[in-house]
């Protein structure tokens, strides 16, 4: 067994860093914490990616909270995706307790309750910050991709689109979409038909079936103006400090669709929006998605795909992702692999499967001559983990079980009136509250057929007018229109004077 000289080294060694770093806790051997065995975190690295992991209960969201709060205190902005509903105590201060102080002085650091500047976002009603998006954003790649339409299909998108782009008719919502969709296979198919080349009946029908899937799913209140802008993710707060954007999306669970339309939107837009930067000192955004086991339960093939490309490309941009779950194999491994940090709490081992499970997570890990990692991830303790990460060279750094601070914000939630209080400080709550509905497809669309079927109506008019002006003009039917008015005439008049007796007797 290695001595604790050795440790101690080993520990210093990987996790001193030329950079800026936080001390995020120390490192544990034989179940005890080394003094002096600080494990840092260096802030220039974070846009490597990373994974924070754990059974229920073990403090893995809890980690989330302290390493956002990290990155608020060195100005880099946070997005985090709340499925759970519990995070939004980080806009309020924490509260000492004796649990917390001991760790602190074990740590050797000072506790200070802090509350940290707070955004609340949403994707429904729910109050905070409405986040929208129009149909013309998303583009028809990605919009067939969200549908998981085939080739055929998704070129009658692209001809939607472009239409659209043609005639100058923006596509704000799915009530557009359908529009345009309906009249393009029915009144307006001809005319496309022209310019664009044949449309399917058959491919409109199954378009539209999957908008309105999307619609069950309430993606009504996404699609839509004003649309949220994304630098508004990376805004500052007038202390120094980076706002912690938090997304409550606690009623994903039952909307799969729609989460999974958000988060491509999402990530695409940062990727599209995003200069390419390198490694900066600094990340201009992480990105937090909770719960992600959730997410990946419930993607579809083409949102896996779209996250793994993402995590490889969005590095240079300055922008770090991290997935916190149950178990790292609940993360496709084509994403596993792109993740630099791995903060790994307990793990449950109740069933062969379990133990299967944990022997093959402690496979991911680093090899260590100072842990057994299989039989150490059933033992760790609350807010314990094992931890390794990439150094500024790459390389990375040594296996490390260790205790970690605990959040400086509150570790429950806020009551409704917090949020109201939230909500009410918000520079950006004013600015996308009232949803916009200028004029687009649905209304042009709709203002070309009523001036078609108007013109249709007076042409019928004119038609059936001249038609009656025809058969009027006609001589034969002149001659017997006035043969019948004579003898209509003498009949009615033979009548009067019948009636008067003034008729002529027949002797």
């Amino acid at each position: 067994m290695a001595s604790k000289d050795q440790f101690l080294q080993a520990v210093n060694a990987g996790y001193k860093f030329s950079t800026e770093s936080v001390k995020l806790g120390v490192g544990m051997l034989n179940g005890s914490a080394v003094e002096g065995a600080d494990v840092f975190l260096p802030i220039k690295m974070m846009n490597r990616h990373g994974l924070i992991a754990g059974a229920t209960g073990t403090g893995k969201t809890k980690t989330l909270q302290v390493i956002s709060e990290i990155l608020s205190d060195e100005s880099v902005p946070v997005l985090m995706l709340d499925i759970k509903g519990d995070l939004s105590g980080i806009a309020a201060a924490g509260v000492l307790n004796d649990k917390i102080k001991q760790r602190y002085q074990t740590l050797h650091l000072d506790y200070k309750p802090t509350a940290f500047p707070v955004e609340l976002l949403t994707l429904s009603n729910e109050k905070g910050v409405r986040l929208r998006a129009t149909v013309s954003e998303f583009g028809p790649i990605l919009l067939s991709k969200i549908l998981e339409l085939n080739d055929t299909q998704a070129g009658l998108v692209a001809i939607i689109f472009k239409y659209c782009d043609d005639q100058k008719m923006p596509l704000l919502n799915l009530q557009d979409f359908i529009k345009v969709l309906q009249y393009i296979g029915d009144e307006g198919k001809e005319e496309i038909e022209k310019s664009y080349g044949k449309i399917s009946t058959t491919s409109t029908g199954t378009i539209l079936r999957k908008v309105v899937e999307l619609q069950q799913q309430d993606a009504d209140t996404f699609f839509g103006e004003p649309s949220f802008e994304v630098a508004d993710l990376m805004r500052i707060s007038d202390d120094g400090r980076a706002m912690i954007n938090i997304l409550r999306v606690t009623d994903m669970q039952s909307k799969p669709k729609l989460f999974s339309t958000f988060m491509l939107q999402m990530l695409d837009e940062l990727y599209a929006s995003s200069p390419e930067v390198g490694d900066q000192d600094k990340p201009k955004l992480i990105m937090f998605i909770d719960e992600a086991h959730l997410l990946f339960q419930e993607a579809s093939s083409t949102l896996l795909q779209q996250i793994e490309t993402i995590i490889k490309l969005i590095r240079s941009k300055g922008i770090g992702i991290y997935f916190c779950t149950q178990n790292p194999q609940d993360v496709p491994a084509s994403i596993l692999s792109q993740l630099g940090l791995k903060i790994q709490h307990a793990l449950r081992a109740f069933t062969a499967a379990d133990r299967k499970s944990i022997k093959q997570a402690s496979e991911n890990f680093p090899e260590t001559t100072f842990y057994k990692t299989d039989e150490l991830l059933t033992e760790l303790g609350i807010g314990e983990a094992l931890i390794t990460l990439l150094n500024e060279k790459g390389i990375p750094t040594p296996l490390v079980h260790t205790l970690l601070c605990s959040p400086r914000s509150r570790m429950d939630i806020l009551s409704e009136a917090e949020i109201d209080a939230v909500v009410a400080k918000s520079k950006l709550v004013k600015k996308y509250s009232q949803e916009v509905d200028d004029q687009s497809a649905y209304e042009i669309l709709t203002a070309k057929l009523q001036q078609a079927a108007q013109q249709t109506a007076a042409k019928d008019t004119a038609a059936s007018q001249k038609k009656e002006s025809s058969i009027l003009d006609n001589p034969i039917l002149k001659s017997v229109a006035r043969t019948a008015a004579v003898t209509f005439t003498g009949y009615i008049t033979r009548s009067l004077l019948g009636a008067l007796g003034l008729g002529g007797r027949r002797r």
